[in-house]
């Protein structure tokens, strides 16, 4: 008892672990032609579901699909749409896997590779030179974790699918359909895995455990087969345990999904239209050997209805899992960005949506800033990893609005949009590098709360007084960029130079406080690089002002000028 309830603990602990790697790897990794394919392969339901099947049939788990899906609607490269697409076809996919385990004896476990993972991972992260290398590393570090964590929680348990008492209790229930789908759902919980406990039932049938009227055999399977479909789900939901409310939403539209399709498909079973349904596909006489290869054909049939039911309603699944599962308190939700391709063709078009999603760029910029300074202000450690996650957020809008932009450039342009869209380019990196100062304020937060610093009654005045002034001027710029408004635009600019007398002054207080014995050198150090970031902060957002005053145009630049620089971005 003691040995199952550590490789439990443990297993889970790994799991968790694995998928965190995972996912931070995917988004490291992730780049323009990634997010593309994943576009490409996952943009109409159709092709989410064909993907979804074929995926869970090459590797023979559908477990496998949905933990890489969350994985990647955790790093926000697909959206939970794409998602819920993708995971209808694993309910196929696994299916189809289990005939192919039947009819040709072979079984591909991809968990007895996870070592290998692990090790091509670390030697990728290890040797590799560039940043995808080593995201490419920990990708494969954090598969094979993950896996071994559900290999040692499925250990843990295995001896639950020979136990008499369990085989004892499972036959229990074969006259009561509904405890029947909670026993099936409930061992395929514990053991994690659907093809073990399905397994279970089509050997409890085939060796007689609910009697040797195969018609009535076939009719109590039925009910475990369906429950096991629910208990899947559960990996999901523990993958989705640390990650975003995206990934919670995902996890929990497939539990939706399959629970939805059982409660479809109970009264079916009562009525014993179920069994009719299965004789009608596979037309055969039962028997002590057929009972088997029917039962597979049920849990086929039912897969295959409930997708094709619900492939059609992916849209409104998505609604209900939005509006149930809301983001935990102080969690940030992710809005993807929108740029229409299909506006590229027309450029004036394209050019006024991009402006629009520069000023939500801007606004996230402001909440990071903000987050980041009352995390040093309240000494939050909650704030310092806040920020963190809405730079991330900052940074994938300047990768899609460059990459947008960069597209944009290579159309026939006139010149005013050609005028125009190096401005933005630069504008977009300004507002990126305000992300990076914020993370900054929030890493010197940490450093704070760390060493226990507090600032002088006087630092603290002085800090807020240059706080007030470079929201004030956030403010200011995001209303010159929403509004075209110049006015602000200038305001924003004062509050620069207020911003740079301020640096002089504080920098010559704390200083002198420091000479005065008034405040400790660690805490004066602190003080002042919040200062400088503040400041770099104002020039940044001052070039921005500028460019807004300049009416977005710089004389004599031409949109075929677009430097270097911006397509290295797109390329990392």
């Amino acid at each position: 008892m003691v040995e199952m309830i550590f490789k439990t603990i443990g297993g889970l602990a790994l799991f968790l672990y694995g998928m965190t790697l995972l996912s931070d790897g995917l988004k490291k990794a992730a780049g323009n032609r990634m997010r593309q394919l994943l576009e490409s392969m996952t943009g109409n339901p159709l092709m989410g579901f064909a993907v979804g099947m074929t995926v869970t049939a090459m590797v023979q788990s559908s477990s496998a699909t949905t933990v890489i899906v969350i994985g990647l609607v955790n790093a926000g490269l697909m959206t939970l749409r794409q998602a819920i697409c993708v995971i209808i076809g694993t309910n196929v996919g696994t299916t189809a896997t289990a005939w192919i385990v039947s009819l040709t004896s072979f079984e591909f476990k991809i968990s007895n590779y996870a070592l290998l993972f692990v090790a091509i991972g670390l030697l990728l992260d290890m040797v590799g030179k560039t940043r995808k290398t080593k995201s490419i590393g920990q990708i494969l570090v954090g598969f094979g974790i993950l896996f071994l964590g559900i290999d040692f929680m499925k250990e843990s348990f295995s001896g639950l699918k020979s136990s008499p008492a369990v085989i004892d209790w499972l036959t229990g229930l074969a006259d009561k359909p509904i405890l029947a789908l909670l026993g099936g759902a409930l061992i395929t919980m514990v053991i994690q895995s659907s093809s073990a406990s399905i397994a279970m039932v089509q050997s409890l049938a085939g060796s007689g455990a609910f009697g040797s009227e195969w018609e009535s055999a076939l009719n109590v399977a039925i009910p475990f087969v369906l429950g096991c479909n629910i208990g899947t789900t559960i990996t999901a939901q523990i993958a989705a345990l640390r990650t975003n409310v995206a990934s919670r939403r995902t996890a929990w539209a497939h539990t939706l999904f399959n629970v939805g399709g059982s409660v479809i498909a109970l009264p079916l079973v009562y009525l014993g239209w179920y069994g009719k349904l299965v004789h009608i596909v596979a037309p055969w006489e039962l028997t002590a050997k057929t009972v088997v290869p029917t039962i597979a054909v049920a849990h086929t049939l039912f897969n295959a209805a409930s997708s094709v039911l619900f492939l059609p309603l992916a849209g409104w699944l998505e609604t209900l899992v939005t509006k149930f599962i809301k983001p935990r308190r102080g969690e940030m939700v992710d809005h993807m960005v929108v740029l229409e391709q299909h506006l590229l063709d027309t450029p004036v078009l394209a050019l006024q949506q991009s402006k629009r999603e520069i000023v939500r760029m801007a606004r996230e910029g402001k909440h990071a800033l903000e987050i980041a300074i009352q995390a040093l202000m309240a000494s939050d450690r909650k704030g310092v990893e806040s920020t963190r996650k809405i730079e991330d957020l900052v940074d994938a809008y300047q990768f899609q609005i460059t990459s947008y932009l960069v597209d944009l450039s290579q159309r026939q342009l006139d010149d005013e949009v050609s005028r125009e869209l190096p401005v933005l380019l630069h504008m977009v990196n300004d507002l990126e590098r305000v992300g990076d100062h914020a993370v900054n304020i929030a890493e010197i937060a940490d450093r704070k709360i760390e060493h226990g610093i507090v600032f002088t009654e006087v630092a603290s005045e002085e800090f807020k007084g240059a706080v007030d002034e470079i929201n004030q001027m956030f403010d200011n710029i995001i209303q010159s960029l929403d509004k075209s408004d110049i006015q602000a635009a200038h305001r924003a600019l004062s509050s620069e130079n207020k911003l740079n007398r301020m640096q002089v002054q504080f920098r010559r207080h704390h200083v002198q406080r420091m000479t005065d014995g008034v405040c400790a050198a660690e805490a004066g150090v602190i003080f002042i690089d919040v200062v400088d970031n503040i400041e770099k902060i104002g020039d940044h957002l001052t070039n921005v002002a500028q460019s807004v005053i300049g009416g977005i145009q710089w004389a004599g630049i031409k949109g075929s000028m677009l430097s270097g620089e911006y397509e290295a971005i797109i390329e990392e």
